[in-house]
C-alpha cells in the first residue's frame, strides 16, 4: 500500500488507517454497540495483514478498551514497527459517559494509562481529541511539546481543529496533523482547513470517510431500527450524521442518493464504501484516511479503496449527486 509521509515528522503512515473507534463497545455513550474482544484482535491483526501500518484510537474509546485491545493485537503481532496514534482530553463522567476536556494535569495522567494499556515505552503521535474548553488549548499544546522531550510521545497532532484554533497552535508549535471528519456528507474542511494544513504542511487524517456507515450501501427504512440499542447512532437522532434519516422526506432523499452512488460504484467495480473512502482519498492533501473494522472480513474490502484512484470522471458524477441530494433535502 501506498505510504505518505505525515506533515513535519517522520512518520510514512499506509494510505488506509486502522480505526478503533467501534471496538471501544457500547458502555461509554458513544459507542456501536457490544463488543467482542477477541474479534477486536483478529480484526485488528487482518488490517496489518493487509498492509496497514497504522491505527488510530483514544482513551475515550471505551475509556481504555480499545487500547487494552490493540496492545494484545501488537504483542501477538510481535512487531514493533507498526505506528499507534491515541489522543486525550475526553474523559469519563460518574455515569461513564464522555466529557471533553484538556488541561495540562489530565493529559499527563491520560498518557501514562495510554501507554499502559498499549504497552508501549512511547506513543508514535499524540493528539488532543477536542479542542475544550477553548481557553486550555494552549496549555495543553505545550504540553504535549513538554511530552515529546520527555520522550513519552514522538510527534503531537491535534483532531478537529478549524483555521482559527490552528493558528493559536501553530504560534506556539508547528502542528505535524490535523484530524478532522471528511466525507461527502461533511466536506466544511474544504473551505479553509485542507487549504491551511497545505500551507503549513501539516498532515491531515481524515475519519468516518463512510460517514459512521451512511456510506456503505447498507442503510434501510429499517437501519436505524435494528441498530443495537447502545449504538450512538440510535440514541443521537438529532447528530448531524443520522438527523437526515429522521424524516419520511429525508430518507427517500437518501435512498435514492445511495442508488445513484451504488451506480457509480458498479460501474467502475467499486463498492460504495470503497467509492466513498477513495473519494477521501483524492484530495492532496490527504495522508490517509481511517476506516473502522469490528471483525475479521471488514477490512480486507474496505482497504481495496487505495487500489486505484478516484478518476475524473467519478468524481464529477458524484457532484451531481451530492448536488441533487442536497437540493432534495432543502425542502425536508
Amino acid at each position: 500500500m501506498k505510504l505518505n509521509k505525515l506533515g513535519n515528522s517522520d512518520l510514512l503512515l499506509s494510505q488506509i488507517g486502522m480505526g478503533t473507534w467501534a471496538i471501544g463497545g457500547g458502555d461509554w455513550g458513544m459507542g456501536w454497540g457490544d463488543q467482542d474482544e477477541r474479534e477486536s484482535v483478529q480484526a485488528i491483526i487482518e488490517a496489518l495483514e493487509q498492509g496497514i501500518n497504522w491505527i488510530d484510537t483514544a482513551h475515550a474509546y471505551g475509556f481504555g478498551v480499545s487500547e487494552v485491545a490493540i496492545g494484545k493485537a501488537l504483542r501477538e503481532w510481535n512487531a514493533d514497527e507498526i505506528i499507534v496514534a491515541t489522543k486525550c482530553g475526553v474523559l469519563p463522567q460518574e455515569n461513564n459517559k464522555p466529557k471533553r476536556f484538556i488541561s495540562s494535569a489530565t493529559i499527563r495522567e491520560e498518557v501514562e494509562g495510554s501507554l499502559r494499556r498499549l504497552g508501549r515505552d512511547w506513543i508514535d503521535l499524540y493528539q488532543i481529541h477536542w479542542p475544550e474548553p477553548l481557553d486550555n488549548l494552549a496549555e495543553s499544546w505545550e504540553t504535549l511539546q513538554e511530552l515529546r522531550k520527555e520522550g513519552k510521545i514522538r510527534w503531537a497532532g491535534v483532531c478537529n481543529c478549524w483555521k482559527e484554533e490552528l493558528d493559536l497552535l501553530d504560534s506556539i508549535e508547528a502542528v505535524t496533523s490535523n484530524q478532522p471528519m471528511y466525507s461527502m456528507l461533511a466536506r466544511d474542511i474544504e473551505t479553509e482547513v485542507l487549504p491551511w494544513c497545505d500551507e503549513k504542511q501539516t498532515g491531515v487524517l481524515v475519519y468516518s470517510p463512510m460517514h459512521s456507515g451512511l456510506l456503505t450501501g447498507k442503510v434501510s427504512r429499517q437501519w436505524l431500527d435494528d441498530l443495537p440499542d447502545n449504538d450512538w447512532r440510535k440514541h443521537k437522532k438529532d447528530h448531524p450524521v443520522v438527523s437526515p434519516l429522521q424524516s419520511e422526506e429525508g430518507m427517500n432523499a437518501f435512498l435514492a442518493f445511495q442508488e445513484s452512488l451504488r451506480s457509480i460504484a458498479l460501474a467502475n467495480g467499486r463498492t460504495i464504501g470503497q467509492l466513498a473512502v477513495a473519494w477521501a482519498l483524492r484530495r492532496d492533501e490527504v495522508t490517509s484516511a481511517i476506516v473502522g473494522a469490528r471483525r475479521p472480513g471488514q477490512i480486507v474490502e474496505t482497504v481495496r479503496a487505495a487500489e486505484k484512484e478516484l478518476t475524473e470522471e467519478e468524481a464529477a458524477a458524484v457532484a451531481k449527486c451530492l448536488s441533487q441530494f442536497e437540493e432534495r433535502m432543502t425542502s425536508v
